[in-house]
């Protein structure tokens, strides 16, 4: 018994103890920096927006602007293979990670100058700037992530990764939203262009990434074009790629769908700023750090396929928290049980689905890779979002928006039950990855 125990709580630690290695530590730093752009043109731009009087079908057209992320694979394959003059020196990773880095800010500075109000075009304009920084700046986070971790660490640190990125983008969310109040919105933009600092001094300090494994040099146009294919082609020439693929386009429509569009449910029930910015960020902010652990343990002690699949459950139903918001009209309550649970899922979610998705990339291609499987993963649902979310709510009403949000999960929950079933999930690994140590396919 006593043996039993002493097992027990070593197989515990063991799964507590990859949060405190240096490369889990470098990924809480990346992450943070990842995650304030994404605030900046996400929920903190539809407050700044829907305050400033602006209807509801031009603010959700506004997420267009995250459609930009989802183009970031067409220019991967440079932060893969183009050396920046001078700074190369540094390693290719550190010196795209500096350089994107200083564009973010710039970036981010640019939209806190313009007045929405005044100039919609150029609130656009700025916006998917914005977005192209941030997606670059993505880009070589996610590869120098990847290449700093060892495969056992992909769990945890992931996990370690969306507890920065949540930080970042919560925390640059409150401070533009309690800034703006008392300075102004400007002010408030600006302050939070030093995030983007945490992940350029990682870079620096922890320098190349030991993984990372160097091809050829790009020179020549026959190289070049090889850079820019070769990544592509080494993915879709694995067994069952294209269903992997298929379920990376689909698996999180309706998440996406739902969760760019909860400011709009906000100030429809009339929530004051205080009242966002206590319980969408405060507590969506502990909730989703709760996720996080778990997910992080979930997909060390259960594996893969387990851990992905009861994540995409959670990620569907947690939907329906929000459509008895709706229902239930301005409750402070029912508020927080909604942001609760859906930031629980979604931590833990998301945890433990980028994990796998880390895992699918080959070491030589990591950035063109990850941006291809990162793009894909949320294109259709912001598509969606921008194009007839505001349409469908003026025309269903956010009750059974929510509804239909929740079934748009399932798809993507029988796609992956089908693939675990086949084995293709593992097939279709990268070497960022290895093989389960245990079997888990459903029966």
């Amino acid at each position: 018994m006593d043996a039993d125990y002493k097992a027990q709580r070593r197989s515990v630690l063991d799964s507590i103890t990859p949060y405190f290695e240096r490369e889990s530590i470098a990924a809480f730093m990346l992450g943070v920096s990842s995650g304030f752009p994404f605030a900046m043109i996400g929920a903190t731009l539809t407050t700044r927006l829907a305050q400033d009087g602006i209807d509801k079908k031009t603010v959700t057209a506004f997420t267009l602007a995250f459609l930009v992320y989802n183009l970031k694979v067409f220019w991967a394959w440079i932060i893969d293979g183009v050396r920046l003059p001078l700074l190369h020196r540094l390693g290719q990773r550190v010196s795209w990670m500096l350089v994107c880095g200083v564009a973010v800010i710039a970036a981010v500075c640019n939209l806190a100058l313009v007045d929405p109000a005044a100039n919609i075009g150029a609130t656009v304009l700025a916006a998917v700037l914005v977005g192209i920084a941030g997606a670059s700046f993505d880009i070589v986070i996610d590869a120098y992530r990847i290449e700093t971790l060892k495969p056992y660490q992909l769990g945890t640190g992931s996990g370690m990764s969306q507890y920065g990125w949540r930080i970042g983008s919560a925390g640059a969310g409150a401070l533009a939203l309690v800034m703006a109040s008392r300075y102004g919105w400007s002010a408030g933009y600006m302050a939070c262009a030093l995030f983007a600092v945490p992940a350029m001094l990682t870079a620096v300090l922890l320098g190349e990434p030991e993984r990372r494994k160097v091809v050829v040099q790009k020179r020549g146009v026959a190289e070049v074009w090889s850079s820019i294919i070769g990544p592509f082609g080494e993915f879709f020439r694995r067994n069952g790629a294209f269903l992997v693929l298929l379920f990376i386009l689909v698996h999180k429509i309706g998440d996406t769908l739902a969760n760019l569009t909860f400011r709009l449910l906000f100030d429809d029930l009339k929530f004051t700023n205080d009242e966002i910015a206590i319980y969408d960020i405060g507590l969506g902010f502990w909730a989703y750090l709760i996720g996080v652990f778990i997910g992080g343990i979930a997909y060390t002690r259960m594996g893969l396929k387990r851990s992905v699949m009861l994540a995409l459950w959670l990620m569907g139903i947690s939907n329906l928290s929000f459509a008895a918001l709706a229902a239930a009209g301005h409750s402070n309550w029912g508020m927080a049980g909604a942001i609760g649970f859906e930031n629980i899922a979604s931590g833990y979610g998301g945890v433990v689905v980028i994990a796998y998705f880390s895992a699918l990339c080959d070491l030589r291609y990591t950035a063109s890779q990850y941006a291809l499987i990162s793009a894909g993963a949320s294109v259709v649902g912001r598509l969606v979002t921008g194009t007839t979310a505001g349409a469908l709510i003026e025309a269903m009403g956010y009750v059974n928006f929510y509804l239909l949000t929740t079934v748009a999960a399932l798809p993507g929950i029988a796609l992956f039950w089908w693939m675990s079933r086949t084995g293709l999930v593992d097939q279709a690994m990268g070497s960022a990855g290895e093989p389960e140590p245990v079997e888990d396919t459903f029966a």
